[in-house]
């Protein structure tokens, strides 16, 4: 079996959970424990980066021979849940894909990037520069690791080893999420007059949420990445069937463009509660952010994407250019003054209950990334 394959293997039999998704899960201290020894056993100069407890970043160093240009390659260690699915850490490869949860989102982009690190310790090292390999956790909430990560760790590029189906995607959209409280005031369900309506309240901000979802979808699209959009996500309030409802809460995501900036979605809603408070003195809500992360882009001229497009050339196969719909920790090094591109193995399932990664890809992204680090980190290596 390739050592590459088999290293993937090895991930997806590790229980990474993300415990902020699922209370309980174990994390990734298991996993950073693999990528650890196995960035030894390669030769990598490997340091941990303690992010929260028992949540440890790890990252592993190719020094080359001479002065050069810094590449870092990132990809998180850390899955979603696993309910519904029978054997979730068994990896099981059948037709040329590999399944198992994370598979594809994102361990085999995890696997690719060490097993390149691995052709070039094996080929004699880099000519010049410095290749960073970082395995970073918490991606599938709030990205603790990423954020940690650009604290100490520089460098002139970086690649985000997320499943592109081997497309160099130069963009993606960003989020935020927002919660409204909407008061109405508690009554027997008998007497309506003495009662404020909180759910029925609720339902004129929905409706207002819903023009301005269909208006975004219909502006002119972002070359990249599409249209903004917005969703209620979860809704909740009342006490009994008997009484009047006196809150409602929702809680709310909106999907952003690059250029959108951090508050758009909170001033859009804001906006919304005042024309109701206008239109109804008796209307009581307020909104406030709850989190959010920005939606990122390098220009395709940019010479990162270049590279790595001729690289694929190279290769033998067809360069693709385009965005992700998803937000991605790709934006944390960008919107830290690292230039980042995303560029991984193509597989599905990605959270479902059937996951796979085509395992050619995975091989495929290897290559690739280990000559992509050769010619950047030395610019003199066309």
């Amino acid at each position: 079996m390739d050592d590459t394959i088999r290293f993937l293997r090895d991930l997806v039999a590790i229980n990474s959970v993300n415990p902020t998704l699922v209370p309980g899960a174990p994390g990734e201290a298991e996993i950073a424990g693999a990528v650890a020894a196995e960035m030894r056993r390669i030769g990598l100069d490997v340091q941990t980066q303690s992010v929260a407890p028992g949540r440890p970043n790890t990252i592993g160093v190719l020094e080359g021979r001479r002065t050069g240009r810094t590449l870092m390659f990132c990809g998180h260690v850390d899955t979603v849940g696993v309910a519904g699915m029978a054997q979730p850490f068994t990896p099981v490869e059948r037709g040329g894909r590999l399944y198992g949860r994370g598979a594809q989102d994102m361990k085999s982009g995890v696997a690719a990037m060490v097993a390149a690190a691995r052709i070039l310790a094996e080929s004699g090292g880099l000519d010049a520069g410095r290749l960073i390999v970082a395995a970073v956790v918490d991606e599938e909430h709030s990205s603790i690791g990423a954020d940690a990560l650009v604290t100490t760790w520089r460098a002139d590029a970086a690649v985000v080893t997320e499943p592109t189906d081997l497309e160099i995607m130069v963009g993606h959209k960003g989020f935020a999420w927002v919660e409204v409280d909407v008061l109405g005031k508690a009554a027997h369900g008998s007497r309506p007059t003495e009662g404020e309506d909180a759910i029925l309240r609720m339902g004129r901000v929905l409706v207002r949420l819903e023009a301005v979802d269909r208006e975004l979808q219909s502006r002119p699209p972002h070359a990249l990445v599409g249209t903004g959009s917005l969703h209620a996500s979860i809704i909740e309030g009342g006490r009994e069937l008997s009484s009047y409802p006196d809150r409602a809460r929702l809680q709310m995501e909106r999907r952003t463009l690059p250029g959108e900036g951090g508050s758009q979605a909170l001033a859009e809603v804001e906006s919304i509660l005042d024309e109701l408070r206008r239109t109804d003195p008796t209307f009581r809500a307020e909104a406030r952010a709850v989190f959010s992360r920005p939606a990122y882009e390098v220009s395709a001229d940019h010479e990162l994407p270049r590279t790595l497009a001729r690289v694929i050339g190279d290769a033998g196969l067809t360069p693709r250019t385009g965005g992700a719909s998803f937000w991605t920790d790709a934006a944390i090094p960008g919107h830290a003054g690292i230039p980042s591109v995303l560029f991984g193995p193509g597989g599905a399932g990605l959270h479902s209950t059937e996951e796979y990664v085509n395992v050619a890809d995975v091989l495929r992204c290897r290559d690739v990334l280990a000559e992509l680090a050769r010619r950047f980190c030395s610019p003199t290596v066309l």
